[in-house]
């Protein structure tokens, strides 16, 4: 180990206080949770993220005692190193020697503290990058606790390496924070390589919880949207649409607060109001105004028909729907409006921009360059934020209110194991009335400082793509349905420079991932989400993959499966966590909230998890048919059918059999599909012909939701009124 040279002129304890008082004055450095360094007793490792050349002395500087820090043979010449951090000793580690960690685990168990980033190397990305598994097997050869550490803050100094991504500050604020000491929980059984894989997943969860567990998401929506923009800066464009006119943070909070005072006025604090609207910046507008009021934007689906409408309204006591006639006159819900505005009065956006004089815009103005001021009083973490509403695919639709903490929770979940940047530029075409459009496509970018594209229409497979292309955007978010209809309609090369492409709310086939990955090289990043979880529960992701899965739980999400009778594999999910909803509302009880019991949620899916951790969905657990006293899955069924028909749409529905208990019908916009092809298919893939749909239905047009799903409960009426006529 070398010994630096202001060790030599100084004595330790001097240099020491020296650095604390210096990086006080500078970064007002927080040091939080010491009190667990001492409880992680003789043998520690302290694993750390690395944001910044900082961070080796801020360590150091703050932390008890001396310590070790393993570094690279080649950074230990540097200069630097050898004068500024000479309050600590280090461990020069070789990588084309990898046996050298030897005598690095001798210094763990000898009782020395030591520190090592798993990372390798600073992060380029501002987020957790590749985890190396070597590097905490010391803590496993040398039975040692793990002590979690963040650094946050010194990623936006001028000594990071994402300096080009983010606002860089001289001096900004800068938090430590010591996690509780943790052991490695890996099977004693475990050896060589499958030892390593799993010891490395491990560690990924420690890091990634410890991102998610030390960011703050006990706040409001408004508060975290100050945030973001006092660290991007006012002026930092952030959202845009068709209009093509990029809007900024300042620019949105100006609007928002014009709009809001109006909005007020015909509205009481803690009302819901409801959004009628498609994805525009106006919307994202409105949806601010009314949460920098202290309202409840509910956002309602324009796709479920005047029916569905009004019965959300009524279970969330809507009194007032805010919405816009070039909207209902370009999506011809004209009629539909006027039987919704029977049981909720609307609100024109064109008459109260109308009403927005000079003074009141001049007003809106000042507040948006000092917000602070102005910020809703007495919102706490726990309170409504936003009512969204289920798919009613399988029934009437429910209000899902979430709060400002769900929300937040599930960004900071999403972020920790992914990275965005303010380089980054989301496209979505998701409905933001859609929990994925809302939260994924347009909060968690918002919040995050990442730019915003709202796209109209999801449906539109031939202009989506070229969007894509002309905004140069990185992130795209949609569903099975919408990505293989890009996929179809896209030149090669529009999505040249996405960096994710993720899906949701339905399995993606495997016909739409081969299609991603040989014409446009890009893996889809398959997750599993509810409303009711806000919504992201379970994601794939560039370090975390698993084709055919939906990826790994989030940070921060406890599970439970229960068995189900006559399904040997998986169980049906259970679910908590700090993004579980606050309850339901029913059109059958107006306006009360039934929160989810004791505080877990029910998710009515059979799912499979699988030795790490990886969730695999076997389908809904109504979606299961009894045949012959057999458990079929409706979900495999159509997959087969999706399999052989890959450009259409299928879909399974179960009547009651009087020999068999039920049989299945397949409902297809394929008007030459036969049971023949499919026996054929079945056989070839190992199938019971018992899976086989009896019935094969072909339709013009399969009913789809405004996500892309299928809409099971249309297609029950469907099959109700032609299966009969079609059976035999």
């Amino acid at each position: 180990m070398s010994q630096g040279i202001l060790r030599r002129l100084l004595p330790e304890a001097v240099i020491k206080q020296l650095f604390v008082l210096l990086l006080r004055l500078l970064y007002r450095v927080e040091l939080r949770g010491v009190e667990n360094y001492a409880r992680a007793g003789e043998r520690m490792l302290i694993v750390a993220n690395h944001v910044s050349f900082l961070d080796a002395v801020l360590i150091a500087s703050f932390l008890p005692g001396r310590l070790t820090f393993t570094v690279d043979s080649y950074m230990a010449k540097r200069w630097w190193v050898k004068l500024g951090l000479g309050l600590v000793d280090f461990f020069t580690v070789d990588p084309t020697r990898p046996l050298a960690t030897r005598a690095l685990i001798k210094v763990v168990e000898a009782g020395q503290p030591c520190v090592i980033f798993p990372e390798g190397r600073i992060t380029i990305t501002g987020a957790l990058m590749k985890i190396y598994e070597g590097s905490v097997m010391v803590a496993d050869k040398a039975d040692a606790m793990i002590l979690p550490l963040r650094i946050d803050g010194a990623q936006y100094t001028p000594f990071s390496r994402i300096k080009t991504k983010v606002r860089v500050r001289w001096f900004p604020k800068i938090t430590l924070t010591v996690m509780p000491p943790q052991k490695l929980g890996v099977d004693p059984a475990l050896r060589g390589r499958a030892r390593r894989r799993a010891i490395g997943l491990e560690l990924y969860d420690v890091m990634t919880n410890l991102i998610f567990a030390t960011s703050d998401h006990r706040r409001s929506l408004f508060a975290a949207l100050l945030e973001a923009r006092k660290i991007q800066g006012g002026g930092q464009d952030i959202l845009e649409d068709i209009g093509r006119t990029p809007l900024s943070y300042n620019q949105l909070l100006t609007r928002s607060f014009a709009l809001g005072h109006a909005l007020a006025a015909v509205s009481t604090p803690g009302e819901r109001v409801g959004l009628l609207l498609p994805n525009s910046a106006g919307a994202a507008v409105t949806f601010f105004a009314l949460i920098a009021q202290g309202r409840v934007p509910a956002l309602l689906n324009y796709t479920s028909g005047p029916a569905g409408m009004i019965a959300t309204a009524r279970a969330a006591e809507i009194r007032t729907v805010v919405t816009s006639r070039a909207f209902l006159t370009a999506a011809k819900l004209e009629a539909a409006a006027q039987r919704l505005g029977e049981e909720a009065p609307l609100l024109y956006l064109e008459d109260v921009a109308a009403g927005i004089g000079r003074l009141r815009r001049l007003a809106a103005w000042a507040k948006a360059r000092c917000p602070g001021l102005f910020a809703p009083r007495g919102i706490g973490p726990d309170d409504a934020a936003v009512v969204l509403f289920t798919s009613g695919s399988e029934g009437t639709p429910k209000g899902v209110v979430l709060s400002h903490a769900n929300i937040l929770a599930n960004r900071y979940q999403m972020s920790a194991v992914i990275d965005f940047t303010p380089q980054d530029m989301v496209f979505n075409a998701l409905p933001i009335f859609h929990s994925f459009g809302l939260t994924g496509g347009l909060l968690l970018p918002f919040l995050a400082g990442v730019k915003t594209f709202l796209y109209p229409s999801p449906l539109h497979y031939r202009l989506v793509p070229q969007m894509v292309y002309d905004t140069n955007a990185t992130i795209l978010f949609g569903t099975d349905t919408f990505l293989g209809g890009y996929a179809r309609g896209a030149n090669a090369y529009d999505f040249h420079n996405l960096r994710h492409v993720f899906a949701g709310a339905e399995r993606v086939r495997e016909e739409t991932r081969r299609v991603w990955a040989e014409r446009f090289g890009l893996r889809i990043l398959e997750g599993y989400g509810a409303t009711e979880m806000s919504p992201v529960i379970a994601v794939n992701t560039p370090m975390q993959f698993k084709p055919g899965s939906a990826g790994r739980f989030l940070p921060g999400i406890e599970w439970h499966l229960a068995p189900v009778e006559g399904i040997a594999e998986g169980g049906r999910l259970f679910l908590k966590g700090p993004n579980l909803m606050l309850g339901y509302l029913r059109a059958e009880a107006p306006g009360r909230l039934e929160p989810p019991p004791g505080g877990v949620y029910d998710t009515g899916d059979i799912v499979a998890v699988d030795g790490e951790g990886f969730v695999a969905i076997l389908g809904r657990a109504k979606r299961f048919a009894k045949i012959a006293g057999e458990m079929v899955s409706l979900a495999v069924v159509e997959a087969l059918a999706a399999r052989l028909w890959p450009d259409d749409h299928h879909a399974v529905i179960a009547l009651p059999d009087s020999r068999k208990g039920e049989q299945l019908v397949l409902v297809t916009d394929r008007a030459a599909a036969s049971r023949e092809a499919l026996l054929a298919e079945a056989r070839a893939t190992g199938l019971p012909e018992l899976f086989l749909p009896r019935t094969i239905l072909p339709v013009e047009r399969l009913p789809l939701l405004g996500s892309g799903k299928p809409d099971y409960k249309a297609i029950a009426e469907l099959v109700a009124k032609l299966a009969p006529a079609s059976a035999g």
